[in-house]
C-alpha cells in the first residue's frame, strides 16, 4: 500500500468523469441567474467541482467495507491508497470548496454549506436508504441555486425551477442504475422522472424560445432512450454503461435548460463540448 497514488487514483477516487457535468451545472445554473459577474465565475466551477470531489472521495471512505467484499478493484481495498488518506482529502476538499464559494457571496456560501451537508447524508445513508437518490439528485439541485445566486439577476424561478427538473433527472438515473438495473428490476416510474426536465422545458418556453426547446428535447429524449434500450427492450443490460451514458446525460438536461437565455448555436459549442470532455474522461476513469 502507499501513501502517495499516483494521478491516476485521485482521477478515479474524484470520479473525474462527473467534473464535465459540474461545469455544465454551474454554467447553466449561472446563465439562469442572469450570467455577468464573469470574475466570479472561476471562483464557482473551483468550489463547486471541489465539493463534487470532495464528495466523492468520502464516497468511497464510508464504502470501505463494502467495497473489501464487493468491488477489490476500487483504490482503497486494492491498497493504491490509504482510508485514513481519502478521509483527510475528503473532508479537505469539501471546507476548501466552501471556502472559495464564500466569494461568489454570502448565499452562494451558505447554499454551499447545505451542498456538503447532502454531501454527507448521501454518502452515510446510500447504503441502505432506499431514497437516497432523491439526495444525490439534491446535490445537483444545490450546484444550481449557488450558481443562480452569483449571476447578476440573484436566484430567481429558472434557476429554482430548472434545478428541480435536473433533481429528477439524477434521482431517476440513479434510480434505474442502483436500485433497478443492478438487482435486475425494471421500473417505469423512474423513466418518468428522467423526461421531467423536458417537461419543464416545454411548460416555460414560449414563441421563439419554444422552437430550441423542443430540438434540444429531442436530443435528451434520444439519449435517453439510447441509454435504457437494452434494459427495457431485450438484451442484457450493462449496468455501467448506462450509468456511465446517464452521467453524460446531465450535460444535455443543462443545455435544454439554457434555451431561453442562451443563443443555440452558442448552447450547442459548449454544451456538445462538456458532453465530448465527459466521455473523454470515462475513458481514463470510471464514472462510479
Amino acid at each position: 500500500m502507499t501513501s502517495t497514488p499516483p494521478f491516476r487514483t485521485l482521477l478515479v477516487l474524484g470520479r473525474a468523469a462527473g467534473l464535465p457535468t459540474v461545469w455544465s451545472n454551474a454554467l447553466a445554473g449561472w446563465w439562469l441567474g442572469g450570467g455577468g459577474h464573469y470574475w466570479k465565475l472561476p471562483f464557482l466551477c473551483l468550489g463547486t467541482s471541489l465539493l463534487y470531489s470532495g464528495g466523492t472521495f468520502l464516497n468511497d471512505a464510508f464504502d470501505e467495507e463494502s467495497d473489501r467484499q464487493r468491488r477489490m478493484e476500487r483504490p482503497i481495498p486494492s491498497g493504491k491508497i490509504f482510508a485514513t488518506e481519502v478521509w483527510k482529502q475528503g473532508f479537505a476538499q469539501l471546507g476548501l470548496g466552501i471556502v472559495i464559494l464564500c466569494v461568489c457571496g454570502k448565499m452562494a456560501a451558505l447554499c454551499a454549506v447545505l451542498l456538503a451537508v447532502t454531501i454527507l447524508l448521501y454518502n452515510f445513508t446510500h447504503k441502505f436508504f432506499t431514497a437516497s437518490p432523491w439526495l444525490l439528485g439534491a446535490c445537483r439541485f444545490w450546484v444550481y441555486i449557488i450558481a443562480g445566486t452569483t449571476g447578476v439577476y440573484g436566484l430567481n424561478g429558472f434557476p429554482i425551477f430548472c434545478g428541480v427538473a435536473l433533481a429528477g433527472y439524477v434521482a431517476g438515473a440513479n434510480f434505474i442504475t442502483h436500485r433497478g438495473a443492478a438487482a435486475g428490476k425494471k421500473s417505469i416510474w423512474p423513466i418518468v422522472l428522467l423526461a421531467v426536465p423536458v417537461v419543464v422545458a416545454l411548460m416555460i418556453n414560449s414563441g421563439s424560445y419554444l422552437k430550441a426547446a423542443l430540438w434540444i428535447s429531442a436530443v435528451c429524449l434520444l439519449w435517453i432512450v439510447r441509454c435504457l434500450k437494452d434494459l427495457f427492450f431485450g438484451g442484457q443490460p450493462n449496468t455501467p454503461w448506462i450509468t456511465s451514458n446517464l452521467l453524460a446525460g446531465i450535460i444535455f438536461v443543462d443545455w435544454l435548460a439554457v434555451a431561453p437565455v442562451m443563443t443555440p448555436w452558442a448552447s450547442a459549442i459548449i454544451f456538445v463540448a462538456l458532453f465530448a470532455a465527459t466521455k473523454w474522461f470515462q475513458k481514463i476513469a470510471p464514472a462510479a
